[in-house]
């Protein structure tokens, strides 16, 4: 019933700075004068209707308590600052990497050295030129972590010699050929000299921050002094909705323009005045264990639960069918890595899930709770279908709901969960990005997973010049953490966004982002 309600809206119709400010970087409004030539159609239809302009997007998630784009850990915070900050090249929606900061870039015969001549005209949002100073310093702030709470950029680490020539070319050297290294050089380029990034932040993105309330709204406008293909919006505001009832009523009320990871229950809510954009959320959704807490630091009920859970009932039951069935970390968009035939390396078996259990001490299963941040609904549905599924064998899983914040500090940065589902991304377009953080002494190892094998092949990675042994070692990374069950692996979810009627432009990247510069009103 609901496909068809579904179908049918269908046919009736899916997680950010300031105007020119002062010198100094603070994101001082003024009064936008003249128009640009991306932005006049969009102007048009809004003006021949008596709109401003600008929308509003709703989020199911407050961003981190700072906005520097070196520190942020949320893949929301992440998704809404992308229109915000660019770095020296960005990603395409087809999955290229596009020279941005930089105009062009060449690669050396042997592969190890990187000439980016910088774009001329490129001005931060505080008005400041940005020079080879600021992309030095800023690869190596990533790089040496010298400040408390920058993470290190790891892949950095390779970086033999980092310099500019003159005043409009940047030379980065590395050790030995890395065919992922330039993915990481969409890194932020920020201004040297300015300290306000946590609460203000500046960055040369199409879009420039205004203001913040915490755990109510941000708000950006568009950056008249772009270098690139401007925004046609000229303000978007995006409104923190974290409760499911409270984001219904906000898309039935009128008061939100776009919501982005939508289920096919809330659509199926939705009145006429949307249509849905369909595409994919790019994340490992799955229901992640603590390797390090019992039972799960044993292999054989990891693996009990994997054969318990029935990913495509899950799908079919929450989702109507909705999303991509995973076997690993990793989601299909990166399609030269991805092992569909690790999808289904387990298949629901309840006799040999509790033959498992019963093999490591557990005959009559055990009690568990699963950590699920309450402001997703989509983890929230997944987790109900899953403690269904592991009663028929003996498993009484509860699910525990906890604010977002409390997520992040407790259950990702504190490690103090048994399980939890929610939904992995990678923060640039590299396998590493999604495998590395399984490493046994890897930061972002929330699961504790640890295995020695694992730790050796990613090693191999690292040594390796050649992009197709990085690939295959890559796949075996993957059937690795498949095999030892380091977790419950489900899907790539689909990515619903409600859209109202009258606009347009929704574009989907192979990474988490969601790129606002192309939305805009009908002509």
């Amino acid at each position: 019933m609901k496909r068809k309600l579904l179908e049918v809206l269908l046919l009736l119709g899916l997680l950010c700075a300031v105007l020119c400010g002062c010198g100094d970087g603070s994101p001082e409004k003024t009064t936008e004068d003249g128009q640009t030539s991306g932005s006049s159609n969009s102007d048009a239809a809004a003006a021949a209707d008596g709109r401003e302009n600008a929308i509003t997007v709703g989020i199911a998630q407050d961003l981190d308590d700072s906005l520097d784009p070196h520190k942020v850990v949320a893949a929301g915070t992440k998704e809404v600052m992308f229109n915000v900050f660019e770095g020296l090249v960005k990603p395409s929606p087809e999955g290229d990497l596009l020279p941005a900061v930089a105009s062009e870039f060449s690669l050396s015969e042997d592969q190890t050295t990187y000439t980016f001549t910088l774009r001329e005209g490129v001005r931060f949002h505080n008005g400041e030129p940005v020079t080879v100073d600021d992309v030095i310093w800023s690869i190596q702030r990533c790089a040496a972590a010298t400040e408390a709470g920058v993470f290190q950029e790891e892949a950095f680490s390779v970086i033999q010699k980092l310099e500019a020539p003159d005043e409009k070319t940047v030379v980065i050297t590395i050790q030995e050929p890395n065919s992922e290294f330039l993915s990481h050089l969409t890194v932020a380029v920020l201004p040297k000299d300015y300290t306000g990034q946590d609460a203000a932040p500046v960055g040369t993105g199409p879009f420039r921050f205004v203001s913040r309330a915490a755990q109510d709204h941000i708000v950006l406008e568009k950056f008249q002094d772009y270098w690139g293909e401007p925004a046609y919006l000229d303000k978007v505001t995006f409104k923190i909705i974290e409760n499911a009832d409270s984001i219904m009523m906000s898309l039935q009320s009128g008061a939100i323009d776009l919501f982005s990871h939508l289920t096919s229950t809330q659509v199926a809510q939705l009145g006429d005045e949307f249509y849905i954009e369909e595409g994919t959320m790019n994340l490992v959704q799955a229901m992640y264990l603590n390797n390090a807490e019992k039972p799960f630091d044993d292999v054989r009920v990891r693996q009990a639960l994997c054969y318990a859970v029935d990913k495509q009932g899950i799908i079919d039951l929450a989702f109507d069918g909705y999303g991509s069935p995973i076997g690993s970390s990793m989601y299909p968009a990166f399609s030269k890595y991805f092992d569909e035939s690790l999808t289904n390396y387990y298949t629901r078996d309840i006799e040999k899930a509790k033959a498992l259990l019963a093999d490591a001490g557990y005959p009559d299963g055990f009690s568990m709770t699963i950590t699920v941040p309450s402001n997703y609904q989509p983890h929230i549905d997944t987790a109900q279908v899953i403690v269904e599924q592991l009663k028929e064998i003996g498993v009484n899983a509860e699910i525990q709901l906890v604010e977002w914040g409390s997520w992040v500090e407790d259950t990702y940065n504190g490690r103090k969960f048994q399980a939890t589902v929610v939904g992995v991304d990678a923060s640039t377009m590299t396998a590493r990005a999604l495998l590395e953080r399984f490493v046994s002494d890897y930061r972002k190892n929330f699961i504790n997973y640890n295995s020695p094998a694992y730790d050796e092949l990613f090693q191999r990675v690292l040594a390796s010049g050649s992009d197709e042994e990085q690939t295959a070692l890559y796949k075996e990374m993957e059937a690795e953490l498949t095999k030892n069950a380091a977790n419950v692996y489900i899907q790539d979810l689909a990515d619903l966004v409600a859209v109202r009627k009258g606009l347009e432009g929704v574009r989907f990247y192979p990474i988490y982002v969601l790129d606002l510069s192309t939305v805009r009103y009908s002509a």
